[in-house]
């Protein structure tokens, strides 16, 4: 994983957390055969590409809310 695009997705996301899971998630969506939303000329790791689309806001993510994560909710 390249430092600099870490660095670039974290003034996006600054919860290192939520980068983490942002993360993880879309390196399974790519590895489910889902298309980069970044190109490059070369070749980047899928965790690499993620934190890319991340910095260049490709991506975005959304929080559940308290009513969301409560036990027994549908």
């Amino acid at each position: 994983m390249r430092n600099d695009y870490l660095q670039s997705a974290l003034r996006v996301i600054d919860d290192p957390n939520v980068l983490i899971n942002v993360v993880s998630r879309r390196v399974k969506q790519l590895r489910q055969g889902n298309r980069a939303l970044v190109e490059s000329l070369e070749k980047l790791s899928l965790e690499d590409i993620a934190l890319r689309e991340i910095a260049e806001r490709k991506i975005s993510y959304q929080t559940a809310s308290p009513d969301e994560l409560r036990p027994g909710r549908r």
